[in-house]
């Protein structure tokens, strides 16, 4: 009798809709496993048993895959690429095995993305479907993502004028709860206009001159609510519209393509490659105080090399446009109250400046 396989990930933010249906499509004689929600037990966890200085989406990631372990997942999977990112897949797998966790560890990295490399990590792992059907629940999942992202950055532009609270947040539950149980591009295309259409029916009262402030830096801790202390929320409580443009739709999809041009948009801010996201950050730094945005928040993990080094590029940014950012840098020992502290006064400032200007 063939054991039953199920399949664990770590959290990032909402993407887990989308990784779970996929898994769940291709592997349909197996389980999935979604890892349970972070909560501070997850960087305990993940903390515990890390080295002291890697940085924290490392941490976040061993907590998952911990107590995806606990919960009785026996085939993890880990992508990675970029920085320190490149090397989490091995560092981790060798913690876990050496707590004495049994289980299959897939590795996916920038080189595996192709349907035959795909097809043939699906087919070692047990999924039934052929090459086409591999290929063709993964394009629906890309798809999902890309729908996905637009209707979540939507959200991010408005849900701080929302006139009855709260109903942006539970129209967004109701659509990751439809979007998982997609199972064709039919399904996907008419829940994706549901939703829209949904979404821009609900009240807004977004005055034309509000607050505006762009969220810069590195992808994890952009992507994942719970390692950044919620901070698209507590801006939204400040009636400000937020953008963010790292999302999985942008590094997957688009910056591939577009690398060699965000160095040359960057001018005369940069004259080479920062390395992972730090290129993009300067990049959309500057588009955003072109664009005559209010504020910019750059956040990344404690340690985080690329970033670091945009840290003296956006500060002369800051000084060239007269752009206020605020940098927050987080690890296990970071304090929410601090972070929410420093926000408020951070969204005080931006609301006097603005009422001086006007």
């Amino acid at each position: 009798m063939v054991e039953t396989r199920v399949f664990s990930f770590p959290h990032i933010g909402n993407y887990c809709v989308v990784i779970e249906n996929m898994l769940r499509h291709i592997f349909k004689n197996h389980k999935v496993l979604v890892p349970p929600a972070i909560t501070k037990r997850t960087l305990e966890l993940g903390s515990k048993y890390s080295p002291d200085f890697v940085c924290v989406p490392f941490k976040y990631n061993l907590g998952n895959f911990i107590e995806a372990l606990e919960a009785g997942a026996n085939v993890l999977i880990q992508s990675g690429g970029g920085c320190r990112y490149g090397y989490y897949a091995e560092i981790q797998e060798q913690i876990l095995r050496d707590l004495g966790y049994k289980f299959d560890f897939i590795r996916l990295f920038a080189k595996d993305m192709n349907a035959r490399t795909l097809y043939r990590t699906a087919r070692r792992f047990g999924t039934r479907l052929g090459i086409f059907g591999v290929t063709y629940y993964v394009l629906l999942a890309t798809e999902m993502v890309r729908k996905m992202d637009l209707i979540e950055a939507y959200i991010r532009e408005n849900v701080g004028f929302e006139v009855v609270p709260g109903s942006f947040e539970r129209l967004h539950k109701s659509f990751l709860k439809s979007l998982g149980g997609v199972d064709n591009f039919r399904q996907l295309n008419a829940v994706f206009r549901d939703y829209r259409r949904k979404f821009k029916s609900l009240k807004v009262d977004k005055p034309q001159n509000c607050l505006k402030v762009g969220l810069v830096g590195e992808l994890y801790t952009l992507m994942e609510p719970f390692s950044n202390y919620y901070i698209e929320k507590e801006l939204a409580k400040n009636k400000i519209q937020i953008s963010r443009f790292i999302t999985v739709t942008f590094l997957l999809f688009q910056k591939p393509k577009l690398r060699p041009k965000i160095l040359l948009a960057a001018g005369r801010y940069l004259k080479y490659d920062l390395g992972a996201d730090g290129t993009d950050s300067v990049e959309r730094s500057r588009a955003l105080a072109e664009r005559g945005y209010d504020g910019i928040i750059h956040i990344k993990p404690f340690g985080c090399i690329p970033e670091i080094n945009a840290m003296p590029v956006l500060q002369k940014i800051s000084r060239d446009f007269r752009i206020p950012i605020l940098y927050f840098s987080f690890d296990s020992q970071t304090s929410e109250v601090g972070v929410k502290t420093r926000l408020e006064a951070f969204c005080d400032m931006l609301l006097m400046r603005k009422e001086v200007r006007t």
